[in-house]
């Protein structure tokens, strides 16, 4: 492989990363069933795949599969905290070339999805719609060539409908976020646990009995605030929308508007997809010691240049963990630089939902190639056929069985006549 093809940190971390890699796929088994199709059948067979993912082991066992599929794929990073650098390395050792590391700068981000645009790719992946974006904006020579493309994450699906309405969108994209399969499990079960699971690595803070704001009661806020729950902190979460925040009333949750939590909350936790939800009125506010952590998609929710200028001294106090000691003599603590805190801090979703998530990405790009030039200029859901596939193979594997109606019920189910 040419060396302008990737770029890592290290290429010696490549066998840890290879090992951690078969130890996700061991929580995999839908991937893996379409993994072993794919290698039979080739769908992918000479198309180029540029994706614009977090690189972790859970993303490395959908690479492998989309290459043994036949594709010509090259990856980069969905954000500049995420990557796992072994995991990277073992990539390029599997003939995937990688252009992500932990920590790249700015520059150096959009630099890497640059190269992965070299690629002139036929088919997208993208989890926050950057690499989408740059295409539509500073490479529009490239958008002559794609068939289509899937997006992973709520926020890439709000970005994506956004240029569709504004009618700047040039190819058909599947919104993977919006699968049953995706945000039931990804964005509830995996955020949720994957989230309290980076903000203990960081802090080793007990929960029990902590005032943990949650900003947000979409699938993945009701997940953190479950967790949060089940660990014995007293929970609040704030809302903007009327009916997500009688969900969360309902659910046994204290809802509040942010300026009265900001006055009490010991963690706050940003899971909106909006910006400067935590801004700088409530930051005035907060007690003394309180815990920032965001695990929406960018950097955003947390309105941190209000932050930088409220500060007297910054420090690293510990890793992922930045002391703010402020003028008037509070310290406020930001995790993860505001980054997603579930990947800046930890491993991300656990394998076992991103194996559903990660089935829908590789059946949907396949469903695009079968139907190249079928499909209009718009964001399509998930096929439902695709979605109930996926959803009975994640059963087989757990070894559970379910019913099925009768030919009296479905009659039934299809009539009108019969009443009480």
């Amino acid at each position: 492989m040419e060396k302008s093809r990737y770029d890592i940190k290290d290429l010696t971390l490549a066998e840890t990363g290879r090992q951690r890699i078969e130890w996700a796929a061991r929580e995999m088994p839908v991937v893996k069933l379409i993994r072993e199709r794919f290698t039979k059948e080739k769908p992918f067979k000479d198309v180029r795949i540029s994706g614009c993912l977090h690189i972790t082991t859970e993303t490395a066992n959908l690479a492998l599969a989309l290459k043994d599929g036949g594709a010509n794929l090259i990856l980069c990073a969905s954000n500049p905290l995420s990557t796992q650098d072994d995991t990277a390395a073992a990539l390029v050792d599997y003939g995937i070339p990688t252009n992500a590391i932990k920590g790249e700068d700015e520059t150096t981000y959009y630099k890497h999805i640059d190269t992965a645009l070299d690629n002139k790719p036929q088919l997208t992946v993208d989890d926050g719609a950057d690499l989408v974006t740059i295409m539509h904006t500073k490479r529009r020579s490239l958008l002559k060539d794609v068939i289509g493309g899937t997006e992973e994450t709520t926020t890439g699906v709000v970005r994506l409908r956004s240029m569709a309405n504004a009618e700047q969108l040039k190819y058909p994209i599947i919104a993977v976020n919006d699968a049953q399969t995706k945000y039931l499990f990804d964005n509830r079960y995996g955020t949720g646990q994957s989230t309290i699971d980076g903000i203990t690595r960081v802090t080793n803070i007990l929960w029990a009995s902590k005032k943990t704001v949650v900003c947000g009661y979409g699938w993945c806020g009701r997940g953190v605030a479950s967790r949060a729950k089940g660990l014995g902190a007293q929970v609040i979460v704030t809302e903007v929308e009327p009916v997500r925040a009688l969900e969360a009333a309902m659910d046994g949750f204290s809802v509040m508007p942010l300026t009265e939590a900001a006055k009490v909350g010991d963690i706050f936790i940003t899971v909106t997809g909006d910006k400067h939800v935590i801004d700088q009125t409530h930051l005035q506010v907060m007690k003394d010691g309180a815990i920032l952590a965001n695990s929406g998609h960018f950097n955003v929710e947390i309105n941190i240049p209000a932050l930088e200028k409220m500060v007297r001294r910054k420090r690293r106090i510990r890793p992922c963990v930045d002391e703010y000691a402020l003028k008037d003599g509070r310290h406020l603590y930001l995790l993860g630089e505001g980054r997603l805190i579930n990947l800046a801090a930890a491993e991300g979703h656990p394998a076992s939902v991103m194996d559903m998530s990660f089935a829908n990405q590789a059946l949907c790009l396949e469903y695009i190639v079968k139907n190249k030039g079928k499909l209009k200029v718009k964001v399509y859901p998930v096929p439902e056929k695709i979605d109930r596939h996926i959803a009975r193979l994640k059963l087989d594997s757990l070894g559970i069985q379910i019913d099925t109606l009768t030919p009296e019920q479905r009659k039934y189910l299809l009539s009108w006549q019969e009443g009480t």
